[in-house]
């Protein structure tokens, strides 16, 4: 499976990836996907919002453990951070399959769609959708960097854009969904451990920084005559990291558009996106609050007009208390004997897990990332920790469907 996922959407050149959403690499990736399903003999299904099912027994029957994650990914992204998921579900029915077991509730495996955001600026739409999380209204004004809209890009991928919106009918018939992904720190690294089970995602933002100043000749506008944006920008820039460092938080400006983006032009917008994290909500208004406090400081100082948009936003997720710990015991008493308990580890990251917390009980599992890197063609994650995450999933599964 992961021989056959690996080349689709992959850059030559930068070695990453670059599967966004409703593009020939995301159809691609979701062919894969069907056909892993039709070849287990699973029941095959796309929901209204373009999420992928794949099904062993009644869907409509209720309860259901649901299990999967994404395999869209971020602009020249890594290997690891949402397709583990998804090969590892479907290897952790193969593993369940062969040891005979018996399952008294349905399980399926999920595929949810868009859930970096990379294309239209708003992570988790598949699951933001069906949870109700995101109007059908609001999903329709989403564009992408040249202005293609969001149902314009289903439609041309064969999606009917109409059907979008909540799901709570679907949603209704799940009664647990454990989400596996590769740990995006180095927590289970220094603990020494292969896979940890999540405890909650911190609360996380992104924010659109409009500098709008005059645009005008690099060469014959003197310094003192300019109004650039592009400074107050760079202030801001150094702001958002001296305020995460005060706060303990993490603050990132990782895109930026510039016009007219001429080497000899003074810009006349600098547009740049923060990304904005922290472990509880209060710090993270905190941080968040400071950054703007500079950045219009550092506007008014170079004459420059500032709009600051939020685009996204997501609460702290507590995962479900019983069903994390449930985890830990199912994973505790397999691979110890009941001895030495599995790591709970918070994370910084979003996830369609999170997104649906609010819906119903979610889980997560992480596995082990030697280095830490995410979001990066090097991220990595070993074959045996690959391996191990499987046996947890499957032994997850195991204990909440086949009892």
């Amino acid at each position: 499976m992961w021989a056959d996922l690996a080349p689709i959407g992959r850059d030559a050149h930068s070695g990453g990836y670059r599967r966004y959403a409703w593009t020939g690499a995301d159809a691609d990736c979701r062919t894969w996907f069907q056909e892993q399903a039709e070849a287990r003999g699973l029941t095959y299904e796309t929901d209204r919002n373009g999420n992928q099912w794949a099904w062993l027994g009644d869907p409509a029957a209720g309860d259901a453990v649901v299990t999967g994650s994404h395999l869209d990914s971020v602009p020249d992204g890594g290997a690891f951070d949402g397709p583990l998921g998804v090969v590892s579900s479907f290897a952790a029915l193969d593993e369940l399959r062969s040891r005979g077991a018996e399952f008294t509730k349905p399980v399926a495996v999920v595929n949810f769609g868009d859930e970096e955001g990379a294309r239209f600026g708003l992570a988790c739409v598949g699951s933001r959708l069906a949870a109700g999380r995101l109007t059908r209204e609001a999903a329709y004004e989403l564009r992408d960097g040249d202005g293609v809209s969001l149902p314009q890009a289903m439609e041309a991928a064969g999606y009917d854009p109409s059907a979008i919106g909540p799901d709570p009918e679907r949603l209704a018939r799940i009664g647990a969904f454990v989400e596996l992904h590769v740990e995006q720190g180095r927590a289970l690294d220094l603990t020494g451990d292969p896979v940890g089970v999540a405890s909650a995602i911190w609360p996380h933002g992104r924010w659109r920084y409009d500098f709008r100043g005059e645009a005008n000749h690099a060469g014959t506008t003197r310094l003192a005559d300019r109004r650039d944006p592009m400074l107050s920008y760079a202030d801001t820039v150094l702001a958002a990291r001296r305020e995460a460092e005060l706060a303990g938080a993490v603050a990132t400006f990782g895109k930026v558009a510039v016009e007219p983006n001429g080497v000899n032009a003074i810009p006349s917008v600098v547009r740049g996106w923060l990304d904005s994290r922290a472990a509880d909500q209060a710090t993270l208004d905190t941080v968040t609050a400071a950054i703007e406090a500079a950045a219009r400081e550092a506007a008014d100082r170079q004459g420059v007009d500032l709009t600051v948009v939020r685009e996204s936003f997501t609460p702290v997720v507590e995962f479900a208390h019983a069903l994390r710990d449930e985890l830990g015991k199912i994973l505790a008493e397999r691979a110890t004997g009941g001895g030495r308990p599995v790591p709970v580890l918070g994370t910084g990251a979003g996830h369609d897990a999170g997104i649906l917390s609010g819906t119903i009980p979610t889980a997560m599992l992480f596995v082990r990332n030697p280095t830490g890197v995410s979001h990066s063609p090097a991220e990595s994650a070993a074959e045996d920790d690959c391996v191990a995450g499987v046996h947890a999933l499957a032994d997850v599964l195991e204990g909440l469907a086949c009892r």
